[in-house]
């Protein structure tokens, strides 16, 4: 049989992959089929060997290592469950198919028609009878054994970082794990999933700068969510006691270890409950989610391991800030609780309120050391604008916080249900924004309507899907467990052959 003609054109780097490809068609046969009906994957195999060894199974999956040996030849396929050994040597495959062996690169999908059977060394493999190209690589792999090491890439090219370190992988099968048993947890408890509207006229429920957008059908500006709180609490208005959403939000603010503009949310409401109540559920549900994630409920942090069966810490946030700094925040005074951050060097704009001064010196200075479980409670009014006010402590709301790891992992209310309340700390917030805060919530009219037909008393609770798996997985960064972050968009004339590898 004569060998098909090879292109011998220049100038293209990856020129003898396009040169196989060429082979491949001049040969007849088509370099991406339509489908291959595999029988097993890898995983099923090397469990199952001794059921099915000697046994015909049909394999597929990438090529990602090949080791010619003169008439034999031996690579291993990676497929979603991990790698299976294969084996093809001239006696069994004919000689014109092995040949063909030539025209693979590392990289391309191959499906594996063969027998199980174990080498000498003891490795499941499967000897192949024969072999068919499914997809044509025309692009290195990363290199084998350094993978991505330039983490702009990594996440960037994040199908590569999956195929290279089979860590990566797992992370996202973890997370996927631990969205699936919270919704479990939620649904057996009663709570009916639910989904509120991503564009909305009137963006509320927390203090973030919202994207913009223009409907041109409607000629009207809209926003997407910062977050879903107000619309599920319209919900409990209509009746329904008990709603979570799973929920991407976006906030129109910088990027950094915690913080992606685009994330996962999950927010709960209960009715009838208060902040207490939301406590107790909340522990059970991270305990649920840390055994779905690491088969126990502890994780690893640094050196140190986290146990959630122990008794978590609680302590109202102002009596952690005066245990740690020494500062007596508990008069809402703006100029003396700023001399009084200042004074201990916490860094604050100019003109930082009450509230901003609570929170930055809490977040400099406290939160940093707070590893273990720890529920700071009972938050100051002017920092909590959707918070029932405390039924026992004037000037606080009925709010708790969990921190864990140095990072807050939630945050609950006792919700508040009286619209006048609720109105006369909207209209404060339309202030704020009127001198300038970008951060500040609007005046939502049709919520305010809403309570005024009734909420009942209603327990809220809202965490970050993306910083419970990075704390249950000890990720560094939220970029390690969003599988395409945001990110700054390439420079002008960026190759995109940026993969290494051969």
């Amino acid at each position: 049989m004569n060998e098909p003609e090879v292109r011998t054109d220049t100038g293209d780097p990856l020129a003898h992959r396009r040169d196989k490809l060429d082979r491949w068609r001049q040969a007849g046969v088509d370099p991406f089929p339509h489908a291959y009906q595999r029988t097993h994957l890898s995983k099923q195999i090397i469990d199952g060997y001794e059921a099915l060894e000697g046994k015909p199974v049909r394999v597929a999956g990438r090529v990602v290592s090949l080791r010619p040996h003169g008439k034999s030849t031996f690579f291993h396929l990676l497929d979603g469950d991990g790698q299976i050994q294969c084996y093809a040597k001239i006696d069994a495959v004919g000689e014109e198919q092995y040949r063909r062996l030539d025209w693979l690169d590392l990289g391309d999908f191959v499906g594996v028609a063969g027998d199980v059977f174990k080498t000498r060394t003891g490795e499941v493999s499967v000897k192949a009878t024969e072999f068919v190209l499914l997809a044509k690589s025309m692009r290195p792999l990363p290199e084998k054994w350094h993978g991505l090491t330039d983490k702009e890439l990594r996440y960037r090219r994040r199908y590569l970082d999956l195929i290279s370190d089979p860590a990566v992988r797992e992370i996202f099968v973890t997370r996927a794990k631990i969205i699936s048993r919270i919704r479990s947890f939620l649904d057996t408890r009663g709570f009916l999933e639910v989904e509120t509207p991503v564009l909305q006229p009137i963006y509320g429920g927390a203090a973030a700068r919202p994207f913009t957008t223009h409907h041109n059908a409607l000629d009207a500006e809209f926003y997407l969510r910062i977050a879903d709180e107000l619309y599920l609490k319209r919900l409990i208005v209509g009746g329904y006691e008990k709603v979570y959403e799973v929920c991407r939000d976006f906030r129109n603010e910088g990027i950094d270890r915690d913080h992606n503009p685009e994330f996962t949310m999950i927010e709960l409401y209960v009715a009838y409950a208060d902040y207490r109540d939301i406590m107790a559920l909340f522990r059970e549900l991270l305990i649920d989610a840390a055994i779905a994630a690491n088969g126990e409920p502890s994780f690893p942090h640094g050196d140190q391991k986290i146990d959630l069966t122990v008794p978590w810490t609680e302590i109202p946030l102002l009596d952690a800030i005066q245990k740690k700094t020494g500062l007596d925040l508990s008069k809402p005074d703006d100029a003396a609780c700023r001399a009084a951050a200042k004074s201990i060097g916490v860094e604050l704009p100019p003109d930082a309120s009450y509230g901003k001064v609570v929170d930055e010196v809490f977040s400099q200075r406290v939160q940093p050391e707070l590893i273990a479980p720890t529920f700071l409670t009972d938050y100051p009014v002017e920092i909590s604008p959707l918070a029932k006010r405390h039924r026992a402590k004037p000037g606080l709301v009925e709010r708790f916080e969990l921190f864990m790891g140095g990072r807050e992992v939630g945050n609950a209310f006792s919700e508040l249900n009286d619209p006048d309340d609720q109105r006369s700390r909207f209209e404060a917030m339309a202030e704020g924004a009127r001198k300038g805060d970008v951060e500040a919530h609007q005046v939502d009219e049709d919520f305010l309507l809403a309570l005024e037909h009734g909420m009942p008393p209603t327990g809220g609770l809202g965490f970050g899907i993306d910083r419970l798996v990075m704390t249950l997985t000890g990720a560094p960064t939220i970029r390690e467990v969003i599988l395409f972050p945001t990110l700054r968009p390439p420079k002008a004339g960026q190759s995109p052959d940026l993969a290494g590898g051969g």
